[in-house]
C-alpha cells in the first residue's frame, strides 16, 4: 500500500462528512431557529418583569411563584386534566374499535375508511364553526333535534357543567379517524399465522384480541396515547370560534390560557411562565415514553 492511499482515504471519508452535514445544515438551521431558540427565548424572559412604563428587570422565580398563587391557572390546568382524562382514552378506544371493524373483508370497507378519516383532515376552523352549528341554542340541530321529541333545548356552551363534554365529544370526532389509520396499518402487519394456530387450538375471537392482538399493538398504543394527549393540551382554535374560555373559565385551557395572557392582557413575560410550564409537563410526557415505557411494551 502506497503511502497517498491513506491520505486519500482520509480524503474521500472527510468530504464524504462535509457533504453530510451539508445536507443537514437546512434543517438543522430551521429547528434551531424555530424550535429551540423560541424555547431558550421564552424560558430567558420567563425570569424578567413585564417592564410596563419602564425597562423590564430580572426577578428570578418571582413570575413561578405568581403562577402557583393564580386561581384561573390552577382552574385551567384542572380542565386540561380532566380533558385529557375525558378525551384520550375514548379516541383511543374508538379508533381501535374503527380499525378492528374496516380491516376486516367487507363490501363498503374503503367507504368505511374515508367516512372515518374525513373529519380529520378538515381544518380546524371548519371543525370548530361545524360543532358552534349543533349546539347553538334553540336553532342548532341538537336543540331542534331535542324540541322534535318533546324537550325543552338547552344552552349547552353556555353552561359550565356541559360545555367541557361537548368540547370533549368535538376533539374525539376529529382525532379518532387520525388515530384508526395508525391501528390499521398495525393490524395489518400481525401475521396471519398466529390466527390460524389459535384457531387450530379453538381460541375464540375475543381471547385471540386480547392476548394476542391487544399486546401486539401496544406500541401502536403507546405512540398513539402520547400524541393524543400532546393533543390534549393543544387546544386552543376550537375555544377562540366556540367558547373563549368561557362561562367564567369552565372550558378554558392551559394553552389557551396562554394565548390570552399574551395578546389580550398583553403580559408577555407572565405567558412565557405559561409556555415554560406547558413545555415541562410535555417534555415529562415525551420522557415518560422513551425513558420508562418502550422498554416495557415492546417485544423483542
Amino acid at each position: 500500500m502506497s503511502a497517498a492511499e491513506p491520505k486519500a482515504a482520509r480524503r474521500k471519508a472527510w468530504l464524504t462528512n462535509v457533504n453530510a452535514w451539508l445536507l443537514l445544515l437546512p434543517a438543522v438551521v430551521l429547528l434551531a431557529t424555530f424550535t429551540h431558540y423560541p424555547i431558550l427565548a421564552t424560558l430567558y424572559h420567563s425570569f424578567f418583569s413585564l417592564g410596563r412604563g419602564g425597562a423590564s428587570h430580572f426577578v428570578g422565580l418571582e413570575n413561578y411563584i405568581y403562577m402557583l398563587d393564580d386561581d384561573v391557572f390552577r382552574q385551567v390546568l384542572r380542565n386540561n386534566i380532566v380533558f385529557a382524562l375525558a378525551t384520550v382514552p375514548t379516541s383511543i378506544a374508538l379508533a381501535l374499535l374503527m380499525a378492528v371493524w374496516v380491516d376486516k373483508k367487507m363490501a363498503g370497507r374503503s367507504f368505511l375508511r374515508l367516512a372515518f378519516f374525513t373529519p380529520t383532515v378538515l381544518p380546524m376552523i371548519a371543525v370548530a364553526n361545524i360543532w358552534l352549528f349543533f349546539y347553538t341554542p334553540d336553532y342548532g340541530l341538537l336543540d331542534q333535534f331535542l324540541k322534535s321529541l318533546g324537550f325543552s333545548g338547552h344552552n349547552w356552551l353556555g353552561d359550565p357543567s356541559t360545555v367541557m363534554s361537548c368540547l370533549a365529544v368535538m376533539v374525539v370526532w376529529k382525532e379518532a379517524g387520525f388515530f384508526m389509520i395508525f391501528y390499521l396499518a398495525a393490524l395489518q402487519t400481525i401475521p396471519p399465522e398466529l390466527k390460524e394456530a389459535a384457531a387450530v387450538e379453538g381460541a375464540s375471537r375475543w381471547y385471540f384480541f386480547r392476548r394476542v392482538t391487544l399486546p401486539l399493538l401496544m406500541p401502536t398504543t403507546l405512540f398513539i396515547s402520547i400524541n393524543a394527549l400532546i393533543n390534549s393540551f393543544k387546544l386552543v382554535d376550537q375555544l377562540v370560534i366556540m367558547t373563549k374560555g368561557g362561562p367564567n373559565n369552565a372550558s378554558s385551557l392551559l394553552l389557551y390560557y396562554i394565548y390570552e395572557v399574551a395578546f389580550t392582557f398583553q403580559d408577555t413575560t407572565y405567558a412565557a411562565t405559561l409556555t415554560v410550564t406547558l413545555i415541562a409537563i410535555l417534555a415529562a410526557v415525551a420522557l415518560t415514553k422513551f425513558v420508562y415505557l418502550d422498554r416495557r411494551i415492546h417485544y423483542q
